[in-house]
């Protein structure tokens, strides 16, 4: 019986060094998503020297990472480079429903709840994403995930929604406060 309990707290310590060594390699936490940590400080920067819109986009950048638009280490912002022609993204009267007033950036984090990507709502704010998007939030929780919601500095009228449990990202269109 006490061979037996060595053995266990022995395999225990064993996987607990590897689980610090495989931690130490990612520097702690996920490169895309995982939580508040990866929170990125700042919505993305213009995009320079825009890429054209391409309808066969793919966005997993490196091995393990999501084919949807989404934030690596908190800190680059993958696919969000078609800049301001981007046709997809084109509104005909920017803001219609007014501008959203709630607070931008990791300081405001948001609990969905309710409803789907065509209209959800957090804090009596309702949004809706973005036709081009519908296929990049296919597995969010709409009553219950957390989003952070940013500017988006190349589209008029649509704001960025970032999923702080998947790391991903979609445009959204505020339709208004109730």
């Amino acid at each position: 019986m006490v061979n037996n309990m060595k053995k266990l707290i022995g395999v225990f310590a064993i996987c607990f060094v590897f689980s610090l060594s495989a931690l130490a390699q990612h520097g702690g936490r996920p490169e895309v998503g995982g939580g508040k940590e990866n929170i990125p400080s700042h919505g993305p920067d213009h995009a320079k020297n825009a890429a054209p819109a391409n309808e066969d986009r793919h966005f997993d950048n490196r091995p393990g990472h999501p084919n949807a638009p989404h934030v690596d280490q908190g800190k680059h912002w993958v696919g969000h480079d078609t800049g301001a022609a981007d046709v997809h993204y084109h509104l005909d009267r920017p803001w219609e429903h007014g501008r959203f007033t709630g607070g931008f950036g990791r300081k405001h984090i948001w609990r969905l709840a309710g409803g789907g990507a065509n209209r959800f709502w957090f804090g009596g704010f309702y949004f809706s994403v973005a036709p081009y998007d519908l296929a990049f939030c296919n597995d969010w929780l709409w009553d219950s995930d957390d989003v952070v919601i940013f500017e988006d500095p190349d589209h008029l009228g649509w704001y960025l929604a970032y999923n702080v449990r998947l790391g991903v990202y979609v445009h959204v269109l505020y339709l208004g406060a109730q």
